[in-house]
């Protein structure tokens, strides 16, 4: 049997680690899919993707079109016969014609078990839900967003104090052991088998912007909690503070302060800074901030911030209808 001609479209780390794991198993990878290039850092210098970077390194053939949808992508692309294509975390929309184009299809590594979270935020999701578990799931692609039959699962665990940036690396080793698993069975048996997505337990990832990030302190100490964590590290858990821009990274719900609602002061307001945190009332109990990082900054310990700035108790942080960007109020 001929060695399957295994298409990659991706562009992120966590679609890097999947490629990497693809040509480590020994897969013929003719072609590899990227958003263009992209400006980044201070001088705004263009830069490639990290699965650009990587298939350069084995010499493998990257193109970039910036959309998918036009007559001249897809007649280049159906030019080039594949077996498969894997699709992760890409940013494109593939068309019918593309989807079509390799004998098998294409693949996609989607960063939960579907279907729940569906969409472009997965890992952000779970986390800010309060979710205890995830995973990996290998799905044969179709017209929907992320509601094609599945392949494979994978589990994976979501800790107590875990963040977007963390789970995000757990999944991207997971999902590149799933698609290499998944290839081989394709490579030795020359058929996937697959199954609907039940209906029941569907949910959506919506995308997070940075007004979506924006810390409401209406909300209790636990969702506040979670949603720091689950915006570490893009686009960062921020707030305003006497009209400063502050990111918060690290934060906990502190269980000794904590009260019903409104019994330790307005929400955003602190009401204690000591050497191990600033602490701030919620709409239910208190959170402890413990590192942040003002604009223009660099991340620090949330005390010596509040030292720097000379903040006493009684500060209050604003509202994220106040905030320029932020929606009346957080989702």
């Amino acid at each position: 049997m001929a060695p399957l001609r295994v298409g990659f479209a991706g562009t992120p780390d966590f679609a890097a680690t999947a490629l990497a794991s693809i040509i480590d198993a020994g897969f013929a990878v003719p072609l590899v899919l990227s958003q263009p290039d992209r400006p980044r850092g201070r001088g705004l210098v263009l830069q490639p993707s990290p699965v650009k970077r990587l298939a350069s390194t084995h010499a493998i053939p990257v193109l970039q079109p910036p959309t998918l949808r036009t007559e001249d992508a897809r007649q280049l692309l159906l030019a080039i016969p594949l077996d498969v294509l894997i699709v992760a975390a890409y940013g494109l929309i593939l068309p019918p014609a593309i989807l079509a184009w390799p004998r098998h299809g294409c693949l996609n590594i989607h960063a939960s078990q579907l279907p729940r979270w569906r969409g472009a935020a997965p890992i952000q999701r779970a986390i800010e839900a309060g979710d205890v578990a995830t995973g990996v799931t290998v799905m044969q692609m179709d017209a929907g967003l992320d509601t094609g039959p599945i392949i494979s699962t994978l589990d994976v665990s979501i800790t107590a104090r875990e963040t977007a940036g963390a789970l995000l690396e757990k999944l991207a080793r997971a999902g590149a052991d799933a698609i290499v698993t998944t290839l081989q069975r394709l490579a030795r048996e020359g058929a996937l088998t697959s199954i609907a997505q039940p209906a029941l337990g569907a949910s959506y990832a919506a995308k997070i912007d940075r007004a979506g990030a924006a810390l409401d302190w209406a909300a209790s100490a636990i969702v506040l909690d979670r949603r720091i964590r689950a915006f570490d590290p893009i686009p960062g858990a921020h707030a305003r503070l006497s009209g400063e821009a502050l990111k918060v990274w690290a934060a906990h719900p502190c269980a000794e302060a904590a009260g019903a609602p409104g019994t330790a002061g307005d929400p955003g307001t602190i009401i204690a800074i000591a050497a191990d945190g600033v602490d701030v009332a919620c709409g239910e109990g208190v959170l402890r901030l413990t590192s942040v990082q003002p604009a223009g900054g660099r991340r620090m310990a949330a005390a010596a911030f509040a030292a720097g700035r000379a903040l006493g108790t009684g500060a209050r942080f604003e509202a994220p209808s106040t905030q320029p960007g932020a929606p009346l109020r957080a989702s």
